[in-house]
């Protein structure tokens, strides 16, 4: 099941671009234009994650968060205020980040894949066909035979099995599993998708996307 999002933003086309974006990243999201509706939404109903302007209509970020008391849903502020003592009073307060307007897509969902892996449970073992996938230990095992993958090549095989069917560019591979901050050339994500084709025998699973990325697709049904 995706991660289910709360955007709270009171510009219209912001929460646009962000609904677009998480869209991408395979998440369900909602939206509210102001504290006081962020407000009630929070308290009555279960989310994943919570993306909190903190200039808003009613009530601003900062009060919204003290005001949900025990409800532990995580909070990433998303904030034209850049200043050092509003960044240190988001963080202090609990929140799990902390991103200054205007930011990129890619690293939004950058910190939003971070922050879901810190918060949500994980699944400890993955499968796709004959690939058997142990989170925890760094294990994986295909048709029966361990194989030695690079903890790079390993975070990416976990990253495209939980994203089967969704078309990734590179920039959004990237993010996800070198960091968003990684400066490099696109040629790294290439390297390594053909090392896991190559150990995985996934040549024709793992398919490439013209002047995009990658997609892994879903696992074929024997008749």
């Amino acid at each position: 099941m995706s991660a289910r999002i709360l955007i709270v933003e009171d510009d219209e086309n912001i929460a646009h671009m962000i609904e677009a974006t998480l869209a991408i990243g395979g998440y369900t999201s909602e939206v509210c234009a102001d504290g006081e509706a962020a407000l009630i939404a929070i308290l009555n109903k279960d989310y994943d994650l919570v993306l909190l302007d903190v200039m808003l209509p009613k009530i601003d970020g900062f009060t919204v968060f003290e005001r949900k008391g025990a409800k532990q849903t995580p909070v990433i502020f998303l904030t034209a205020m850049g200043d050092v003592p509003s960044k240190v009073k988001g963080l202090r307060m609990g929140a799990e980040d902390y991103i200054v307007k205007p930011f990129e897509a890619v690293e939004l969902l950058a910190r939003v894949e971070v922050v879901l892996r810190r918060t949500q449970p994980g699944e400890k073992t993955l499968t796709y066909e004959g690939i058997s996938v142990d989170v925890s230990r760094h294990y994986v095992v295909c048709n029966e035979q361990e194989i030695t993958l690079t903890p790079k090549e390993f975070d990416l095989l976990v990253f495209f099995i939980r994203n089967i069917d969704i078309a990734l560019t590179r920039e959004r591979l990237l993010s996800a599993v070198w960091g968003y901050g990684y400066i490099g050339e696109t040629r790294t994500v290439d390297t390594h998708i053909q090392q896991l084709r190559k150990k995985l025998n996934l040549h024709d699973a793992l398919v490439t996307i013209p002047r995009l990325g990658y997609r892994l697709e879903s696992p074929t049904v024997s008749a």
